[in-house]
Protein backbone atom coordinates (compact mmCIF):
# COMPACT_ATOMS: atom_id res chain seq x y z
CA UNK A 1 0.00 0.00 0.00
CA UNK A 2 1.44 3.39 -1.00
CA UNK A 3 2.09 6.14 1.53
CA UNK A 4 -0.49 8.94 1.81
CA UNK A 5 0.32 12.24 0.11
CA UNK A 6 0.26 13.92 3.53
CA UNK A 7 0.48 12.42 7.00
CA UNK A 8 0.27 14.65 10.09
CA UNK A 9 1.04 13.05 13.45
CA UNK A 10 0.46 14.82 16.76
CA UNK A 11 0.90 18.16 15.01
CA UNK A 12 0.95 21.17 17.36
CA UNK A 13 1.64 24.87 16.93
CA UNK A 14 1.61 27.45 19.70
CA UNK A 15 1.95 31.21 19.43
CA UNK A 16 2.84 32.23 22.98
CA UNK A 17 0.03 30.95 25.19
CA UNK A 18 -2.32 30.33 22.23
CA UNK A 19 -2.55 26.76 20.91
CA UNK A 20 -3.41 27.38 17.26
CA UNK A 21 -3.07 23.68 16.34
CA UNK A 22 -3.58 21.11 19.05
CA UNK A 23 -2.52 17.46 18.47
CA UNK A 24 -3.81 17.04 14.90
CA UNK A 25 -3.58 13.57 13.31
CA UNK A 26 -4.54 13.40 9.65
CA UNK A 27 -3.88 11.39 6.49
CA UNK A 28 -4.68 12.71 3.00
CA UNK A 29 -4.60 10.21 0.14
CA UNK A 30 -2.64 10.66 -3.07
CA UNK A 31 -4.84 12.32 -5.72
CA UNK A 32 -7.55 13.38 -3.25
CA UNK A 33 -9.39 16.71 -3.26
CA UNK A 34 -9.33 17.37 0.47
CA UNK A 35 -10.79 20.41 2.22
CA UNK A 36 -10.04 21.85 5.65
CA UNK A 37 -13.16 23.66 6.82
CA UNK A 38 -13.72 25.82 9.87
CA UNK A 39 -14.40 29.33 11.17
CA UNK A 40 -11.68 31.99 11.44
CA UNK A 41 -9.16 31.07 14.12
CA UNK A 42 -9.95 27.34 14.03
CA UNK A 43 -6.41 26.35 12.99
CA UNK A 44 -6.97 25.26 9.38
CA UNK A 45 -4.71 27.88 7.74
CA UNK A 46 -1.98 27.27 10.31
CA UNK A 47 -2.06 23.56 9.43
CA UNK A 48 -1.70 24.48 5.76
CA UNK A 49 1.30 26.70 6.55
CA UNK A 50 2.87 23.89 8.57
CA UNK A 51 2.50 21.53 5.59
CA UNK A 52 3.99 24.16 3.25
CA UNK A 53 6.90 24.81 5.62
CA UNK A 54 6.05 28.48 6.24
CA UNK A 55 5.69 27.69 9.96
CA UNK A 56 7.69 25.32 12.18
CA UNK A 57 5.59 23.06 14.42
CA UNK A 58 5.86 23.18 18.20
CA UNK A 59 5.47 19.41 18.17
CA UNK A 60 4.57 16.48 15.95
CA UNK A 61 5.59 15.58 12.40
CA UNK A 62 4.71 16.37 8.78
CA UNK A 63 5.27 13.65 6.18
CA UNK A 64 4.91 14.07 2.40
CA UNK A 65 4.76 10.82 0.44
CA UNK A 66 6.15 8.95 3.44
CA UNK A 67 9.13 11.31 3.92
CA UNK A 68 9.47 13.32 7.13
CA UNK A 69 9.79 16.99 6.04
CA UNK A 70 9.03 18.55 9.44
CA UNK A 71 12.31 20.49 9.56
CA UNK A 72 12.79 21.06 5.84
CA UNK A 73 12.39 24.56 4.35
CA UNK A 74 9.54 25.24 1.88
CA UNK A 75 11.75 24.99 -1.22
CA UNK A 76 12.69 21.41 -0.30
CA UNK A 77 9.04 20.27 -0.16
CA UNK A 78 7.23 19.04 -3.26
CA UNK A 79 4.24 21.35 -2.68
CA UNK A 80 3.05 24.65 -4.13
CA UNK A 81 0.65 27.15 -2.57
CA UNK A 82 -2.06 29.35 -4.13
CA UNK A 83 -3.06 32.33 -1.96
CA UNK A 84 -6.25 34.38 -1.84
CA UNK A 85 -4.51 37.51 -3.14
CA UNK A 86 -2.92 35.59 -6.09
CA UNK A 87 0.51 37.24 -5.46
CA UNK A 88 1.17 37.81 -9.17
CA UNK A 89 4.00 40.09 -10.33
CA UNK A 90 2.25 43.13 -11.88
CA UNK A 91 5.24 44.12 -14.07
CA UNK A 92 5.53 40.67 -15.68
CA UNK A 93 3.45 39.19 -18.48
CA UNK A 94 1.10 36.32 -17.70
CA UNK A 95 3.50 33.86 -19.38
CA UNK A 96 6.48 35.15 -17.37
CA UNK A 97 4.46 34.94 -14.14
CA UNK A 98 3.65 31.31 -14.84
CA UNK A 99 7.23 30.48 -15.84
CA UNK A 100 8.82 32.26 -12.87
CA UNK A 101 9.22 29.16 -10.70
CA UNK A 102 10.88 27.31 -13.58
CA UNK A 103 13.24 30.24 -14.09
CA UNK A 104 14.27 30.11 -10.43
CA UNK A 105 14.99 26.41 -10.88
CA UNK A 106 17.15 27.25 -13.93
CA UNK A 107 15.00 25.28 -16.37
CA UNK A 108 16.15 26.06 -19.97
CA UNK A 109 14.25 28.92 -21.66
CA UNK A 110 12.61 26.82 -24.38
CA UNK A 111 11.35 24.21 -21.91
CA UNK A 112 10.15 27.03 -19.61
CA UNK A 113 8.04 28.52 -22.37
CA UNK A 114 6.59 25.17 -23.45
CA UNK A 115 5.65 24.16 -19.91
CA UNK A 116 4.20 27.62 -19.11
CA UNK A 117 2.06 27.54 -22.26
CA UNK A 118 0.90 24.02 -21.40
CA UNK A 119 -0.05 25.17 -17.89
CA UNK A 120 -2.02 28.11 -19.31
CA UNK A 121 -3.87 25.73 -21.67
CA UNK A 122 -4.77 23.51 -18.68
CA UNK A 123 -6.57 26.46 -17.06
CA UNK A 124 -8.13 27.60 -20.38
CA UNK A 125 -5.98 30.73 -20.76
CA UNK A 126 -4.03 29.89 -23.90
CA UNK A 127 -3.55 33.10 -25.88
CA UNK A 128 -3.34 35.27 -22.74
CA UNK A 129 0.42 34.91 -22.23
CA UNK A 130 1.37 38.42 -23.43
CA UNK A 131 -1.09 40.27 -21.16
CA UNK A 132 -0.32 41.84 -17.80
CA UNK A 133 -2.26 40.73 -14.65
CA UNK A 134 -4.01 44.15 -14.51
CA UNK A 135 -5.62 43.38 -17.90
CA UNK A 136 -7.35 40.26 -16.54
CA UNK A 137 -10.54 39.69 -14.57
CA UNK A 138 -10.44 38.31 -11.03
CA UNK A 139 -11.27 34.81 -12.22
CA UNK A 140 -8.57 34.94 -14.90
CA UNK A 141 -5.95 36.13 -12.38
CA UNK A 142 -6.93 33.25 -10.13
CA UNK A 143 -6.38 30.82 -13.00
CA UNK A 144 -2.96 32.36 -13.72
CA UNK A 145 -2.04 31.77 -10.07
CA UNK A 146 -3.17 28.15 -10.45
CA UNK A 147 -1.16 27.72 -13.65
CA UNK A 148 1.94 29.14 -11.93
CA UNK A 149 1.50 26.63 -9.09
CA UNK A 150 0.87 23.70 -11.44
CA UNK A 151 3.76 24.39 -13.82
CA UNK A 152 6.26 22.97 -11.31
CA UNK A 153 4.26 19.71 -11.28
CA UNK A 154 4.09 19.45 -7.48
CA UNK A 155 2.81 16.31 -5.76
CA UNK A 156 0.53 18.48 -3.58
CA UNK A 157 -1.20 21.79 -4.31
CA UNK A 158 -2.19 23.83 -1.25
CA UNK A 159 -4.99 26.38 -1.74
CA UNK A 160 -5.53 28.97 1.00
CA UNK A 161 -9.07 30.36 0.53
CA UNK A 162 -8.25 31.03 -3.15
CA UNK A 163 -11.82 31.99 -4.13
CA UNK A 164 -12.50 34.35 -1.22
CA UNK A 165 -11.94 37.55 -3.21
CA UNK A 166 -14.32 36.60 -6.04
CA UNK A 167 -18.00 37.55 -6.32
CA UNK A 168 -20.61 34.84 -5.74
CA UNK A 169 -21.33 33.92 -9.38
CA UNK A 170 -17.64 33.76 -10.31
CA UNK A 171 -16.84 31.82 -7.15
CA UNK A 172 -19.44 29.18 -8.05
CA UNK A 173 -18.03 28.93 -11.59
CA UNK A 174 -14.48 28.57 -10.25
CA UNK A 175 -15.57 25.82 -7.85
CA UNK A 176 -16.65 23.70 -10.83
CA UNK A 177 -13.48 24.59 -12.78
CA UNK A 178 -11.18 23.78 -9.86
CA UNK A 179 -12.72 20.35 -9.33
CA UNK A 180 -12.50 19.57 -13.06
CA UNK A 181 -8.88 20.78 -13.13
CA UNK A 182 -7.97 18.57 -10.16
CA UNK A 183 -9.42 15.53 -11.92
CA UNK A 184 -7.50 16.47 -15.07
CA UNK A 185 -4.06 16.89 -13.46
CA UNK A 186 -4.58 14.12 -10.88
CA UNK A 187 -2.54 15.67 -8.07
CA UNK A 188 -3.54 16.11 -4.43
CA UNK A 189 -5.42 19.34 -3.72
CA UNK A 190 -5.67 20.58 -0.12
CA UNK A 191 -8.22 23.38 0.02
CA UNK A 192 -8.73 25.69 3.02
CA UNK A 193 -12.09 27.46 3.33
CA UNK A 194 -14.56 28.79 5.89
CA UNK A 195 -17.41 28.34 3.38
CA UNK A 196 -19.17 25.05 4.13
CA UNK A 197 -21.06 25.01 0.81
CA UNK A 198 -17.76 25.38 -1.05
CA UNK A 199 -16.24 22.47 0.88
CA UNK A 200 -19.25 20.21 0.32
CA UNK A 201 -19.38 21.05 -3.40
CA UNK A 202 -15.77 20.32 -4.25
CA UNK A 203 -14.29 17.78 -1.87
CA UNK A 204 -13.76 14.05 -1.76
CA UNK A 205 -13.37 14.39 2.02
CA UNK A 206 -13.53 17.26 4.51
CA UNK A 207 -11.89 17.87 7.89
CA UNK A 208 -13.93 20.19 10.12
CA UNK A 209 -11.74 22.26 12.46
CA UNK A 210 -12.66 23.96 15.73
CA UNK A 211 -10.30 25.49 18.32
CA UNK A 212 -7.19 23.94 16.78
CA UNK A 213 -8.61 20.42 16.67
CA UNK A 214 -10.34 18.27 14.06
CA UNK A 215 -13.97 17.60 15.00
CA UNK A 216 -14.68 15.17 12.16
CA UNK A 217 -13.16 13.88 8.91
CA UNK A 218 -15.68 12.45 6.44
CA UNK A 219 -17.15 12.67 2.95
CA UNK A 220 -19.46 15.65 2.34
CA UNK A 221 -22.54 13.40 2.49
CA UNK A 222 -21.44 11.82 5.78
CA UNK A 223 -20.72 15.23 7.32
CA UNK A 224 -24.15 16.51 6.41
CA UNK A 225 -26.20 13.39 7.14
CA UNK A 226 -24.24 12.07 10.15
CA UNK A 227 -22.45 14.93 11.97
CA UNK A 228 -20.34 13.68 14.87
CA UNK A 229 -20.87 16.64 17.20
CA UNK A 230 -23.18 19.62 17.81
CA UNK A 231 -20.49 21.90 16.33
CA UNK A 232 -20.34 19.97 13.03
CA UNK A 233 -24.14 19.78 12.85
CA UNK A 234 -24.48 23.55 13.25
CA UNK A 235 -21.46 24.60 11.15
CA UNK A 236 -22.01 22.31 8.15
CA UNK A 237 -25.33 23.47 6.73
CA UNK A 238 -28.28 24.61 8.81
CA UNK A 239 -29.46 22.33 11.58
CA UNK A 240 -32.14 22.37 14.24
CA UNK A 241 -30.52 21.40 17.55
CA UNK A 242 -32.88 20.69 20.43
CA UNK A 243 -33.07 18.76 23.72
CA UNK A 244 -35.00 15.54 23.24
CA UNK A 245 -36.69 15.67 26.65
CA UNK A 246 -38.59 18.84 25.71
CA UNK A 247 -39.63 17.95 22.14
CA UNK A 248 -39.53 14.15 21.98
CA UNK A 249 -40.03 13.12 25.58
CA UNK A 250 -36.68 11.30 25.68
CA UNK A 251 -33.22 12.34 26.87
CA UNK A 252 -30.36 13.48 24.64
CA UNK A 253 -29.45 16.21 22.18
CA UNK A 254 -30.78 15.85 18.63
CA UNK A 255 -30.16 17.42 15.22
CA UNK A 256 -32.76 17.70 12.46
CA UNK A 257 -32.12 19.25 9.06
CA UNK A 258 -34.70 21.92 8.02
CA UNK A 259 -35.58 20.22 4.73
CA UNK A 260 -36.65 17.07 6.64
CA UNK A 261 -39.45 18.96 8.44
CA UNK A 262 -42.94 19.40 7.00
CA UNK A 263 -45.93 21.55 7.91
CA UNK A 264 -49.06 19.46 8.63
CA UNK A 265 -47.53 16.56 6.70
CA UNK A 266 -46.86 12.90 7.35
CA UNK A 267 -44.36 11.60 9.88
CA UNK A 268 -44.17 9.64 13.11
CA UNK A 269 -43.00 12.73 15.09
CA UNK A 270 -44.93 15.96 15.54
CA UNK A 271 -44.69 19.23 17.48
CA UNK A 272 -47.08 22.22 17.54
CA UNK A 273 -45.82 25.77 17.30
CA UNK A 274 -46.35 29.28 15.94
CA UNK A 275 -44.67 30.73 12.82
CA UNK A 276 -42.47 33.60 14.00
CA UNK A 277 -40.97 34.56 10.62
CA UNK A 278 -41.24 33.75 6.91
CA UNK A 279 -38.05 34.36 4.89
CA UNK A 280 -38.37 34.23 1.11
CA UNK A 281 -35.10 33.09 -0.57
CA UNK A 282 -36.10 32.50 -4.20
CA UNK A 283 -36.53 28.78 -4.85
CA UNK A 284 -37.07 28.08 -1.15
CA UNK A 285 -38.73 29.78 1.81
CA UNK A 286 -37.55 29.42 5.42
CA UNK A 287 -40.15 29.28 8.16
CA UNK A 288 -38.95 30.09 11.66
CA UNK A 289 -41.27 28.35 14.11
CA UNK A 290 -41.40 28.79 17.89
CA UNK A 291 -42.45 25.40 19.25
CA UNK A 292 -44.92 25.24 22.14
CA UNK A 293 -42.31 23.06 23.88
CA UNK A 294 -39.82 25.97 23.86
CA UNK A 295 -37.15 25.51 21.16
CA UNK A 296 -37.15 27.39 17.86
CA UNK A 297 -37.10 25.35 14.64
CA UNK A 298 -36.32 26.30 11.04
CA UNK A 299 -38.28 24.65 8.22
CA UNK A 300 -37.23 24.74 4.56
CA UNK A 301 -40.08 24.62 2.04
CA UNK A 302 -40.44 25.08 -1.70
CA UNK A 303 -41.49 28.70 -2.20
CA UNK A 304 -45.12 29.47 -2.95
CA UNK A 305 -47.28 32.60 -2.90
CA UNK A 306 -49.36 31.60 0.14
CA UNK A 307 -46.48 30.93 2.56
CA UNK A 308 -46.16 34.57 3.82
CA UNK A 309 -49.71 34.28 5.14
CA UNK A 310 -48.50 31.72 7.71
CA UNK A 311 -46.68 34.37 9.77
CA UNK A 312 -48.16 34.45 13.28
CA UNK A 313 -50.29 31.35 12.73
CA UNK A 314 -50.20 28.08 14.68
CA UNK A 315 -48.82 25.10 12.73
CA UNK A 316 -48.08 21.44 13.36
CA UNK A 317 -44.59 20.38 12.33
CA UNK A 318 -43.99 16.74 11.42
CA UNK A 319 -40.96 14.62 10.57
CA UNK A 320 -39.77 11.03 10.55
CA UNK A 321 -37.82 9.72 13.53
CA UNK A 322 -35.37 8.14 11.06
CA UNK A 323 -34.27 11.68 10.09
CA UNK A 324 -33.23 12.55 13.64
CA UNK A 325 -29.50 12.59 14.40
CA UNK A 326 -28.61 11.78 18.02
CA UNK A 327 -25.57 13.80 19.16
Amino acid sequence: MSDPAIRLTGLRKSFGSVNAVNAVDLEIADGEFFSMLGPSGSGKTTVLRLVAGFETPTGGTVELGGVDVTRRPPYERDVNTVFQDYALFPHMSVLDNVAYGLRVRRVPRRERRERAEEALRSVRLDGYGDRRPAQLSGGQRQRVALARALVNRPKVLLLDEPLGALDLKLREEMQVELKALQRQVGITFVFVTHDQEEALTMSDRVAVFSDGRIEQVATPAELYERPASPFVASFVGTSNLFPGDKVLGRPGLFSLRPEKVRVDGDGDCAAPGVVAEVVYAGAVTRLVVDLDAGPRMVVLLTSSADLPALRGRPVRLTWNSSDLIAL
